[in-house]
């Protein structure tokens, strides 16, 4: 069974999730340079069917675009271009950071360790993940 795939997608960054084949648990996959983020993904989804492409949508809280969104914009059709047949859907990632970033403070982590911005990166995902498999089921 096909899986979904969450992307907290960063200038730097990208925090993945992936979904089990059920489409129940959301977990973390990975957390990968931006720049190489098209490769892994096709080398991904070479091993495992994927079923649709989740993407964080960097929106103000008046819902007006923030700076990150043409960024993210961008990255869409870019990967469009490469998965044309991938279906990929937006969700508002306000808050995700700040909320996966309280998790791994309640995780009982070291200091040095809940301060890596690659775990808030895949926690962010996870959390998105798990937010639209909840209200999509």
């Amino acid at each position: 069974m096909p899986r979904l795939l969450a992307l907290d997608y960063g200038k730097k960054r990208t925090g993945i999730a992936v979904s089990d084949p059920l489409k129940i648990i959301a977990t973390a996959l990975d957390t990968v340079d931006t720049n190489e983020l098209i490769g892994y993904l096709k080398k991904y989804m070479l091993q495992e069917p994927v079923e649709k492409i989740i993407i964080g949508y960097p929106l103000n809280f008046d819902n007006t675009p923030t700076d990150a969104t043409p960024m993210v914009d961008k990255f869409i059709l870019k990967f469009g271009n490469v998965f044309p047949q991938m279906v990929v859907e937006k969700i508002d990632e306000r808050l995700t950071s700040k909320m996966a970033s309280a998790a791994i403070a309640g995780m009982g982590l070291k200091k040095k360790d809940r301060e890596k911005k690659e775990l808030i990166d895949a926690v962010s995902a996870v959390m998105m993940l798990q937010e639209y498999m909840e209200n999509n089921s």
